[in-house]
């Protein structure tokens, strides 16, 4: 992965976190890896634990960042989830995978969309 790259992703993770912060979730991990892949976020809202991931695009040119959510991807996410849970002995009521896309606008505008439930 590129510096670029990197750089963008780390802020669209801090972007989507921020969001999620402001609807009162609660961040109980970032960049959670394990031999199955990565987590972006892993959040707490109320009794539900939500595993989220997290796309950032400088432009829609190859699509909207969250067309990037595979259902190969999705499938993954899932496995991670239960993984990071087993790991973690965390134990839910409920269990979430929501995706957040992160779009940089023309002059610096940002554009966030947030999908609960959405794997």
């Amino acid at each position: 992965m590129t510096t670029h790259n990197r750089r963008l992703g780390t802020y669209g993770e801090n972007c989507a976190t921020a969001h999620l912060l402001r609807l009162g979730m609660e961040v109980l991990d970032r960049n959670w890896r394990c031999d199955l892949g990565e987590l972006d976020l892993v959040l707490r809202e109320g009794g539900t634990a939500v595993f989220c991931e997290v796309k950032t695009r400088t432009s829609t040119a190859f699509g909207d960042p969250l067309e990037a959510v595979t259902p190969v991807k999705a499938q993954r996410l899932r496995h991670l989830a239960d993984r990071w849970l087993e790991v973690h002995h965390v134990r839910p009521r409920d269990v979430r995978i929501d995706l957040v896309g992160v779009l940089l606008g023309p002059a610096g505008r940002t554009t966030i969309e947030h999908v609960r439930g959405a794997c």
